[in-house]
């Protein structure tokens, strides 16, 4: 059974899947050209027995762990500080979204002398780095949701304006992932719904997006047959290695196929993470039926595919949606924001943010900072169609 689900990747950048693969970090470091790494991983990974295993693989390496959810530049700043103290050379990050983020951001700004925001994912804004000194990364993900071990971005609170920024580089992709679905195996049933359902809609707002991408698409289309599969299964039995591995390989897909673009739901999500320190996965689960019949006449063509590749009982946008709201139930999401910490006494700064954010321009229904608000305030107050036809 675990040989069946080894497989080494190269797309979108080089992939080691399968179970037991940690083991493999020293020649993954070796052939990323790291001399002197820098492991970065967040304060709840830290002081467990997976990073003292990856650290003892490493026996050179400095470490970094000063990261919290939604972390901001502050802490990129404390990892630049770390990594230059110790000569260090690349970085090897390990845990979920956010440690992958700030431990790509280290790597990028290392040698940069330019200020982190001059590279916001504005315009061509990135060719302002110097891509030479980018310094190289491992990514091993501990979470199947955000997928940034394949992605070529990371996004970081700017504090000053409470306002997430997303940084992009083509050089930011790590070079080698590491994904051992034995690292997800200890995830408790909440995060494992709550990163899944990330992993979700990043499929889903992919393949709904506007524009020609049928690469994309594909790989949209079989990251939600996958999550469809597996997830549920992984949330009543997180032993279950199978699911396990076909959940990072569903959240490494939905990262890959939103190159495409993505919509609302993050447009919203993101203010809310920075105003309310909301865990993002969970806020895009919450907001994803709001959004999904906000953007129904947009979607109906891509909803009949959907129900077709899932074999949903229920065809077309009516089937898609009842599915939705279906999963959410078998996986505990609550059906409001309110329920988990956001009220409305900001909606404004939300909506306006939202619309500000570059996930907006991907809605498949063109979206203004009213709307994005009038969303917003639906979702906290949980006034959510019972079914759409």
């Amino acid at each position: 059974m675990k040989d069946a689900l080894r497989g080494n990747w190269s797309y979108p950048t080089t992939i080691w899947a399968g179970p037991g693969r940690l083991a493999e970090l020293p020649r993954a470091v070796t052939l990323a050209n790291i001399r002197r790494a820098l492991l970065v991983t967040d304060r709840g990974l830290a002081p467990t027995p997976l990073f003292e295993r990856t650290r003892q693989l490493l026996p050179g390496a400095a470490t970094f762990s000063d990261i919290t959810g939604n972390p901001g530049a502050r802490h990129v700043s404390a990892g630049l500080q770390v990594f230059a103290a110790h000569g260090c050379d690349g970085v090897v990050a390990i845990g979920g979204g956010s440690a992958l983020d700030v431990g790509k951001l280290i790597a990028f700004m290392a040698g940069q002398t330019r200020p982190l925001w001059d590279f916001e994912d504005v315009a061509d804004w990135w060719t302002r780095a110097d891509a030479s000194v980018i310094a190289p990364i491992v990514a091993i993900p501990t979470t199947a949701g955000t997928g940034s071990e394949v992605g070529r971005a990371a996004v970081v609170v700017r504090e000053d304006t409470h306002q997430k920024k997303i940084i992009f580089h083509p050089r930011m992709m790590p070079s080698i992932v590491i994904s051992d679905p034995e690292l997800t195996v200890g995830l408790s049933p909440s995060i494992t719904a709550a990163t899944g359902m990330d992993a979700l809609v990043h499929c889903f707002e992919a393949f709904c997006a506007p524009g020609f991408h049928p690469l994309a698409d594909g790989v949209a289309l079989e990251g939600l047959r996958l999550i469809d599969t597996f997830l549920p299964r992984a949330y009543a039995d997180g032993a279950d290695i199978e699911a396990r591995a076909n959940m990072l390989a569903a959240a490494s897909m939905g990262a890959t196929a939103f190159q495409k673009g993505l919509g609302a739901v993050h447009a919203i999500a993101h203010p809310v993470g920075s105003w309310f320190n909301t865990h993002h996965g969970l806020t895009n689960a919450v907001l994803l039926p709001y959004v999904v019949a906000f953007n129904r006449v947009a979607i109906l063509e891509k909803a009949e595919v959907i129900s077709r590749t899932l074999n949903l009982p229920q065809p077309g946008f009516a089937g898609v949606y009842a599915w939705i709201l279906r999963l959410r139930a078998t996986l505990g999401i609550p059906g409001s924001l309110a329920q988990i910490g956001v009220d409305a006494h900001n909606a404004e700064t939300i909506g306006r943010e939202a619309a500000n954010d570059p996930s907006a321009g991907g809605n498949p229904r063109p979206v203004n900072a009213r709307q994005l608000q009038d969303l917003f305030l639906a979702a906290v107050e949980g006034r959510l169609p019972a079914q759409l036809g």
